[in-house]
């Protein structure tokens, strides 16, 4: 959404976040109900802690560290069905490979807030299941 004020101009930024049902699916049908919501919620405490210390690397600079950090990600995120994670992920390393600085940070903190979105998502689908 644009929202222009005198010759101001204000993006609102809206990350959309998928989580893949049938991959979730699969994973409980593959390991039963505990072991999977065990497996779940690994999986998002791991990407909640790896995206705040991805944070941590792109404010200290350690790019090699974040792109490790990305593949790390990627990984967590397609086996519980986070795929536009995963896709983001991807799309940070590219960058970071091109040393873009510019694209790398438009990426990197669109990778953050499909992080909390995709976290969030999983969440409220945990509950759901409750």
């Amino acid at each position: 959404m644009v929202k222009v004020v005198g010759d101001i101009v204000s993006l609102n930024l809206v990350a959309s976040a998928r989580v893949d049902a049938e991959k979730l699916g699969t994973l409980y049908r593959q390991l039963g109900e505990v072991a999977a919501e065990d497996v779940v919620c690994r999986a998002t405490e791991d990407l909640a802690v790896r995206l705040s210390n991805c944070e941590q690397n792109w404010r200290d600079k350690d790019l090699v560290t974040l792109r490790k950090s990305m593949r790390g990600i990627v990984a967590v995120a397609e086996q519980v069905g986070m795929q536009t994670l995963a896709c983001v992920a991807r799309d940070v390393n590219a960058q970071l490979q091109k040393q873009d600085n510019v694209a790398t940070a438009a990426t990197f903190a669109r990778l953050l807030r499909v992080g909390e979105r995709s976290l969030c998502a999983v969440w409220d689908l945990q509950d759901l299941s409750v």
